[in-house]
């Protein structure tokens, strides 16, 4: 298998992205009765349910490495082909990995082969492109936000049947990438950083320059003033959304 997006990526990235139990009730919510469950594009494991049976399946070395001790096994192996007969498990997953798949169309049909209901955790792109963090110091990711399928371009395809927004938490503790919307000295962190594929692979040196303008901004009081009504919210739409098909 060729060397795998999150085996340049991923180093460290267990450390960063941990289950946040508000995102993790509203999985087991949309997941409902299912006992059998594959989780594709499963990464480090952070949002599969216990207590059912769960076939993972991830591509990277690097993250397979992650997984804590007891998880559940793993296949290595890609969305688009998935080593799976139909309708093998009651319920495929997919949390925050069809924006990485090379044919996410083809990787979505393959989660309607084996499973009759698919849950899949995305992200409205415009609306991640039109985060602060973007829009005022790093504005290349934007580019690579157009690049990727739409929440709406998933569920479309899914022919879903819901679309549940998930606000992220003030306090979150999942370091997805607008995780810190109102908590923006974490940014400042390059762990923090590692942690967000967005940033990861992003020009480092438009990074650097974001950060440095962070920085000041913070340093002199800027970013406060100019962001005040993000620090009396308890929670913020940064456009992810539950979908189940």
């Amino acid at each position: 298998m060729e060397r795998a997006l999150y085996d340049e990526i991923g180093t460290g990235y267990a450390l960063g992205r941990r289950t946040d139990p508000r995102w993790m009730s509203e999985i087991l919510r949309a997941l409902g009765t299912a006992e059998t469950i594959a989780d594709v594009g499963a990464g480090t494991g952070s949002y599969e349910p216990e207590g059912r049976t769960i076939i993972a399946v991830e591509p990277s070395a690097e993250m397979i490495r992650q997984r804590p001790p007891g998880a559940c096994p793993v296949v290595r192996a890609v969305a688009e082909s998935l080593p799976l007969r139909d309708n093998a498990v009651d319920a495929a997953l997919g949390v925050l990995t069809v924006h990485h798949w090379t044919d996410w169309r083809g990787g979505l049909a393959e989660l309607r082969r084996i499973a009759p209901s698919r849950v899949v955790l995305a992200y409205d792109t415009g609306l991640h492109a039109d985060f602060w963090f973007v829009r005022e110091y790093v504005p290349e990711i934007a580019d690579l936000e157009r690049t990727r399928p739409s929440a709406d371009d998933i569920a479309h395809e899914l022919g879903a049947v819901s679309v549940t927004p998930l606000p992220v938490p003030w306090d979150f503790t999942d370091g997805v990438f607008p995780a810190y919307w109102r908590r923006p000295e974490a940014y400042l962190d390059p762990r923090v950083r590692a942690a967000c594929s967005a940033l990861a692979q992003t020009d480092p040196k438009a990074v650097d320059r974001g950060i440095d303008r962070l920085r000041d901004d913070l340093r002199g009081g800027r970013w406060h003033a100019d962001h005040a009504w993000l620090l009396d919210l308890d929670a913020w739409d940064a456009g992810f959304r539950l979908i189940v098909a």
